[in-house]
């Protein structure tokens, strides 16, 4: 109960605080950049002793143009915890619980992230022990192989899953030439023969593993002048150097598609995928998607009440848009008690997006939509770990921190034409990638 009033009044805070002021995050945002293109963002916030230390790095499964290696993203991710010469893995581990620091990091299409919290007083340790393993990475062939199998390893873990496995024939399926085309797992194929490809991995750290693409984020009990100096010292002397990934362009789609994974005994799945915009806080596409997903899809949404409570032919219904830095996927996933059903409530769904086309929505819903989308961001930026994860999102599409603020400016400025334009311009069946699972070998769903 605690917790929860505090986070009520952090949030009426925050809305006090951005009375008449375009941002949605109530702090102070400071950013400087070294000289060989290392961003430093500092975020000042009310942690007594705590702060988060993020490091975005603009490199993910995006970058992975050369055909037959994939996944080396996700590969570093697990790489960058083996330790260099001056601290391996076990002195590494060491150094994290004297300063009562916890490490992790997290990979997708667009980025890898690094993020540790700690004592802010540790900060000096916390900027050497990173600065060392960004530059000073070090592993032999035996230790490469060994992650290369653990990687694989995952792999096998989570295609288990039959969500995994549509998942991963939606993306093959759905695009033609760009790398969103594999997952950030990479290709299975490629994902065996990753032990044999020690010298490309050394090849794709000291291309993409450079200042150019790397932005540090503090959040919490710190002063921006001692970020800045410590980022300085530390990673300063970073050698410049990043090279940039000359991503396919995606031909536009014309005709809807079809994956399907057959999985006895599992509850039938529709997946509607249709071709969506790459984000940009400066056009009213994606924030109108937003809000129209939050219409349609939402718990108080008349799909939800139709399909999940009234009928009783889903389990769930949600949809929405991926933030990425290029056109993606505008994604609905329906779980159905009965296969049978799926051709009624893909059509069922097909006619809500073509009344979301013509039709437009009632004005006190779309107050309410938008309202509710500042809010429950507000409710949740409440310790610096969120707060970092937050503008880490924004980074790692954009480059710059202040793109959040720009982003939930233009939810107020979101019109009801703007939803029926994304609707007419994005919703359509030419873009679409139909995506089910069934215990059948073709549920016949068109």
């Amino acid at each position: 109960m605690k917790k929860i009033i505090m986070t009520l009044v952090l949030c009426w805070s925050m809305l006090q605080m951005n009375a008449g002021n375009e941002g949605i995050l109530p702090y102070p945002i400071f950013q400087k950049q070294l000289p060989n293109g290392v961003n430093v963002v500092t975020v000042p916030f009310g942690s007594p002793g705590i702060a988060a230390f993020f490091i975005v790095m603009r490199v993910g499964s995006r970058d992975e143009v050369e055909p037959g290696k994939t996944g080396f993203a996700h590969f570093f991710e697990h790489m960058m915890f083996r330790g260099t010469d001056k601290y391996p893995k076990d002195k590494y581990d060491e150094v994290l619980k004297s300063i009562g620091a916890s490490a992790n990091a997290n990979t997708s299409n667009d980025r890898t992230v690094y993020h540790m919290t700690g004592d802010a007083a540790k900060m000096e340790k916390m900027f050497e022990i990173e600065a060392d393993r960004f530059m000073n990475l070090k592993y032999s062939l035996q230790d490469f192989k060994a992650e290369a199998g653990a990687v694989k390893g995952e792999y096998t873990k989570n295609s288990a899953s039959p969500y995994e496995q549509l998942d991963e024939k939606t993306c093959d399926v759905a695009f033609e030439k760009h790398t969103y085309k594999h997952t950030t797992m990479g290709f299975f194929k490629d994902i065996v023969d990753m032990p044999n490809q020690y010298d490309y991995s050394l090849s794709f750290f000291k291309r993409f593993y450079r200042p150019e693409n790397a932005t540090i984020v503090v959040v919490g009990d710190v002063k921006r002048e001692v970020i800045e100096t410590l980022a300085a010292k530390y990673f300063g002397v970073w050698s410049k150097g990043a090279v940039k990934a000359d991503i396919p362009v995606e031909p536009t789609q014309t005709v809807t598609k079809y994956c399907h994974v057959q999985v006895p005994s599992f509850p039938p799945y529709l997946s509607l995928n249709f071709k969506s915009p790459a984000f940009d806080d400066r056009k009213m596409d994606m924030p109108a998607l937003d809000v129209l997903s939050s219409i349609l899809f939402s718990e108080k949404s008349d799909l939800y009440n139709q399909l999940v409570v009234k009928e009783q032919k889903a389990y769930n219904i949600s949809g929405g848009a991926e933030n990425s830095r290029d056109p993606n996927l505008f994604s609905i996933g329906v779980s159905l008690k009965d296969a049978k059903d799926m051709q009624g409530v893909k059509d069922i769904i097909m006619a809500a997006l073509v009344k979301a086309q013509n039709t437009p929505v009632d004005e006190k819903v779309l107050a309410d939509v938008k309202s509710h989308l500042k809010y429950s961001f507000a409710m949740h930026i409440d310790s610096p770990d969120a707060i970092a994860e937050a503008l880490s999102s924004y980074i790692w599409i954009t480059g710059d921190p202040e793109s959040l603020n720009r982003y939930y400016a233009l939810y107020d400025k979101v019109s009801a034409q703007d939803i029926m334009n994304v609707a007419k311009k994005y919703l359509v069946t030419s873009g679409l990638t139909i995506a089910t699972i069934s215990d059948g070998a073709d549920v016949g769903v068109k």
